[in-house]
């Protein structure tokens, strides 16, 4: 073994990797305390968001569409689950095709929806049809994902799911039913907040598992856009 290098400096709980150097041992263990005070900070925020008053009562059941047909708000609350997120999917008619940005976080979640909904219920929505809709999500063979179309409310424009000029935002929003009527609990306004240079559009971060992953890549996330379709996929 180099002298630059030791296989023996190690964290609290004996982490080292084989022939690593003594530089980046250091390195890390001071990044290992920066990610904790994040894991803390994360928490933390997280308890915050969890004790917020009751927002706004829900005053229209607003009417979508899906395969069975006409859709209320409250419709979506299945028994025995009272909260309720949804995702606007920047998906219309006057889109030459559906974002890629949300294209791809739906992509995951629509593994994880099976899971969500153990304790709560999970919809997407959006103002092209519900047919435009279910056709593309056969093309991403989406399986778990409850779509719905907006079109025929104004659903999307109450809850910032859409600008007043009828461009669609990727904007998730939380409601619970109470005993007196359904309240929203939480939206991702971060969306809407002043970013960093670069940092645009970062609101559902903690959902979004590819870019999670490329921010542990020594190159980070670049200038990365996700695309419809890949060379190794058929198209």
């Amino acid at each position: 073994m180099s002298d630059n290098t030791t296989s023996t400096i190690s964290t609290s709980k004996g982490i080292s990797y084989p022939n690593e150097s003594t530089e980046y041992r250091i390195a890390r263990n001071q990044l290992l305390e920066q990610e904790m005070g994040l894991r803390r900070q994360l928490e933390a925020v997280a308890l915050i968001r969890r004790g917020l008053p009751l927002g706004g009562l829900v005053s229209t059941d607003y009417v979508f569409t899906n395969g069975s047909g006409a859709l209320s708000l409250s419709d979506m609350f299945e028994s025995g689950k009272d909260v309720l997120a949804v995702y606007s999917f920047m998906h219309s008619p006057d889109m030459a095709e559906p974002c890629m940005g949300c294209t791809h976080l739906l992509d995951a979640l629509d593994g994880s929806a099976q899971h969500f909904e153990q304790r709560l219920n999970f919809q997407v929505v959006a103002k092209s049809p519900y047919e435009t809709l279910a056709s593309f999500a056969t093309e991403r063979n989406w399986r778990n994902l409850r779509l719905a179309s907006a079109a025929g409310c104004t659903f999307s424009l109450d809850y910032y799911g859409e600008d007043a000029d009828g461009s669609q935002m990727p904007m998730l929003n939380l409601f619970e039913k109470r005993s007196d009527g359904i309240r929203h609990t939480w939206g991702s306004e971060l969306m809407f907040q002043d970013a960093e240079p670069g940092q645009e559009m970062r609101h559902l971060d903690l959902l979004d598992p590819m870019y999670n992953m490329f921010d542990l890549t020594p190159d980070g996330r670049g200038d990365f856009r996700p695309e419809r379709h890949y060379e190794h996929q058929a198209s």
